[in-house]
């Protein structure tokens, strides 16, 4: 069962994490497929079920400008809150729990994993949240992140930006590097990815946070989707933005990918971007940004 109860149903909950906020009926999943009603609660039942680990370059994150020649362990459970129709991950990312093997991993576990990993290649730096989206259960981000950091390793997050306030004010301060993508810059295209309505506002509302966050290195991918976000206005739009953060140092902080897209999913026919249309969008960003990085070209 997806998507929640109707209204009245007894010891239904409202899921506070993202702007969905699904109303879930007792025993109910929300639309990712990884909280659940229990007790009347939202509770994280993709805690620590991990689906994909692996050893990654900081560079495929991706990370250009954080400890470069580094490696992260990267760790990923299934579920996300959008349904873009483009996902390269869509196998873990709009699965739930029966559709994909999974085993379980605490916190001190993965930060042990981590460790242990570091001992082999010193390269090796932390680990990184990512392959679904982690911040449909952020409370394993959040608690991975305490585990490492008493570990001396660093944490990084990969993820949409589509949460809530509260939930990334408590995990700002704990993450060391972020890349979030900002997916358009409109409504209309979070609608197109199966976003709730104020989804495009929370995810701004997370990177402008977590552009302040002292301790939280930030860059900011958006893939190029022809005939979707392709358009100067677009690119030049985000661009100014993102560089007028953090009282205007955003220009010289953040780093920007433009990113080519490739078919996958439900977009498996699309031609993927051309090249020539990446990099000229890249140019547009350099306008406003000192970091601008091409992907995928």
């Amino acid at each position: 069962m997806s998507g929640g109860g109707a209204p009245g149903v007894a010891d239904a909950v409202v899921c506070p994490v993202c702007p969905r906020h699904c109303r879930l009926a007792p025993g109910a999943l929300g639309r990712c497929r990884a909280r659940r009603n229990v007790d009347g609660r939202s509770v994280p039942e993709g805690y620590g079920r991990v689906t994909s680990l692996a050893l990654d370059p900081v560079e495929k994150k991706p990370l250009a400008r954080f400890h470069p020649g580094s490696y992260l362990l990267s760790v990923g459970s299934y579920g996300c809150n959008l349904t873009c129709p483009f996902c390269q991950n869509h196998r873990i990312s709009q699965a739930g729990e029966g559709d994909v093997s999974w085993r379980r991993l605490r916190p001190e576990e993965l930060a042990a994993l981590a460790e242990e990993a570091r001992r082999r290649d010193p390269r090796v730096i932390g680990i990184a949240h990512t392959y679904n989206e982690p911040l449909v259960a952020w409370e394993f981000v959040r608690d991975s992140a305490l585990a490492a950091r008493e570990r001396g390793l660093v944490t990084a997050l990969v993820s949409n930006g589509c949460a809530c306030s509260g939930f990334i004010d408590e995990l700002a301060p704990l993450l060391d590097a972020a890349n979030i993508d900002l997916k358009g810059f409109s409504p209309a295209f979070y609608e197109a990815c199966g976003a709730a309505e104020g989804s495009l506002d929370a995810v701004r509302a997370t990177i402008e946070r977590l552009a302040a966050e002292p301790g939280c290195h930030l860059e900011v991918t958006t893939l190029v989707v022809p005939g979707m976000n392709d358009s100067e206005a677009e690119v030049d739009a985000i661009a100014a933005w993102l560089a007028g953060l953090n009282g205007g140092r955003g220009r010289e902080e953040i780093v920007y990918h433009v990113t080519r897209f490739f078919p996958h999913w439900r977009m498996a026919d699309a031609a993927p971007t051309p090249v020539t249309t990446v990099r000229r969008l890249a140019d547009v960003a350099c306008r406003h940004l000192a970091h601008v990085c091409v992907g995928n070209c």
